[in-house]
């Protein structure tokens, strides 16, 4: 991939589990938050297996839009957009009524002393959309982050293991599990809760954060040594397929790769690649934020993109001088602070 028009395009390449899974769900898909990291290539993902399966339905992507070429690039590949202010009732109630919907609206970084408005997006607008989306399936994308950390030889932490989430973003998202879970119990709505963690793109994400350390030679702090990554176009494919899968009470899906993936491995392999010495700092602790995605990938299947492919493309964006993003995960943070 040499520029961002050819990374976009992997990113929108659907399976043809995709388009037949889109092809079994009844109606049009509306985006909810289509405006961030992830919605946009979600979007265009959905839009062409649409236009792949000869299917008879639309992809609405709603978002506030302060960007309007993004705007501007979704409905150039097929996409309806509405701007709405989501926390305004008013504009939210007038969105059209759609079978499936996925959730994607939230706030993470910047919480650190606007904890009130991560609050206000990631627990109270839940309620609000579940009640007008009562009628729909709903997947509700949520984090990693609302489990403790677990020992490394663990596998990680599965659907099953109790939340525990550290700090304030990753106490909202666990109450915006809970209010959706509420109003699924309320109003019999089917829904499926997606806990993600890492989503990987050549503009951002944890390998792109690692080698840009390396490439300039700063070190590379292993305190958390190991995480979990998945190519945003599997992470992607997995939320819209996970509309098959919604259930009441909602069901929850593990969603990253299969690995537990060595921050010191992957730094060293990137450093190869790129002809730099790796330096490292602080010693891996015993546990790590890590999810075991085992459920999804029995239902889905693995990932089409492997974790040596993405370190391999990383290496290469890196190398070329790729348009980068300034978002940070963040995944070396161990007390919560966002």
């Amino acid at each position: 991939m040499k520029n961002v028009a050819e990374l976009e395009a992997r990113l929108a390449q659907p399976s043809e589990a995709l388009i037949a899974d889109l092809m079994s769900v009844e109606g049009d898909i509306l985006v909810l938050g289509v405006g961030g990291k992830m919605g946009p290539s979600l979007a265009r993902l959905a839009a062409n297996a649409i236009r792949m399966g000869g299917m008879n339905k639309k992809v609405i992507g709603v978002s506030r839009f302060s960007n309007e070429e993004t705007r501007k690039e979704l409905e150039d590949a097929g996409v309806t957009t509405i701007s709405c202010d989501l926390l305004n009732d008013q504009e939210l109630r007038q969105l059209p009524d759609v079978p499936n919907v996925i959730f994607m609206a939230g706030h993470k970084f910047g919480t650190t002393g606007r904890e009130y408005f991560t609050w206000a997006m990631n627990s109270y607008l839940p309620g609000r959309v579940a009640e007008k989306y009562r009628d729909s399936r709903i997947v509700v994308f949520s984090s990693g982050n609302v489990y403790p950390f677990t020992p490394v030889a663990s596998g990680g932490a599965s659907e099953h293991t109790p939340p525990e989430p550290v700090g304030e973003y990753a106490q909202s998202c666990l109450g915006r599990e809970r209010i959706f879970e509420y109003f699924s119990h309320q109003n019999g709505t089917p829904m499926a809760i997606y806990r993600l963690n890492y989503a990987i793109d050549m503009r951002y994400g944890v390998l792109l954060e690692l080698a840009k350390s390396v490439n300039e030679g700063r070190p590379v702090d292993v305190t958390m040594g190991y995480a979990n990554v998945i190519w945003q176009g599997d992470a992607n494919e997995m939320a819209l397929r996970c509309l098959t899968q919604c259930a009441n009470p909602p069901q929850i899906i593990n969603v990253t790769g299969p690995e537990t993936m060595s921050i010191r491995w992957a730094a060293e392999e990137l450093a190869r690649r790129l002809g730099k010495e790796v330096v490292f700092t602080g010693t891996e602790a015993d546990t790590a934020l890590l999810s075991n995605a085992s459920k999804s990938h029995q239902l889905f299947g693995y990932p089409r993109v492997s974790l040596l492919q993405m370190i391999d493309w990383t290496a290469d964006w890196v190398r070329q001088g790729g348009a980068t993003w300034s978002k940070p995960t963040h995944f070396q943070e161990r007390k919560g602070k966002f």
